[in-house]
């Protein structure tokens, strides 16, 4: 980033790391003899500037396949790359593949539903499967919504399962049985 850029912004989209994901990408794909195309778009959310990779093409199922297993890897790997090329850069990088992160969170948010309605018509504690940091944050997020419910992660290492319990208040009994 220049120094007339620092004092007067006219940024649109970090160009620089625009044209490192495109040179990774490029030849990633290449060597990997992955048949798919890809879109890079920006956008800012909290004054934080979003970089958002979407794959589309014929191998869009390798993307997605195994709970988005190769599509997390690329994000991962394109995200170390840049913060090793731009280590002061503060943008956020995301992956999608014909808009499967919506589905799989919309997924979660289902499931999440229906446990806390269970929870709340039994009274007591259930358990979401072990789920992986990014996944856990979607069901905590939604549960936050609403406070008849509390949630917290349950477990050691990275895969942690989500128990939703009733948020008892002074004065609320537990559903006779």
């Amino acid at each position: 980033m220049g120094l007339f850029t620092k004092f007067f912004g006219g940024k649109s989209g970090n160009k620089e790391g625009e044209a490192l994901i495109t040179e990774v990408l490029d030849g990633t794909l290449e060597k990997a003899g992955i048949d798919i195309s890809y879109d890079i778009k920006f956008s800012t959310e909290k004054e934080r500037e979003i970089m958002k990779v979407e794959f589309f093409g014929e191998d869009e199922e390798l993307f997605t396949n195994k709970d988005g297993a190769l599509l997390d890897a690329f994000q991962l790997f394109l995200k170390r790359s840049l913060q090793h090329d731009q280590p002061k850069d503060n943008t956020q990088l995301s992956c999608d593949c014909n808009g499967y992160r919506e589905k799989a969170n919309q997924h979660l948010v289902e499931l999440a539903e229906k446990l806390k309605k269970k929870a709340l018509d039994q009274g007591k504690s259930v358990y979401v499967r072990a789920l992986p940091p990014k996944d856990r944050k979607v069901v905590h997020q939604f549960l936050a919504g609403d406070e008849r419910v509390k949630s917290r992660s349950v477990g050691d290492g990275l895969y942690k399962k989500i128990k939703i319990y009733p948020n008892k208040k002074d004065g609320d009994r537990a559903p006779a049985r």
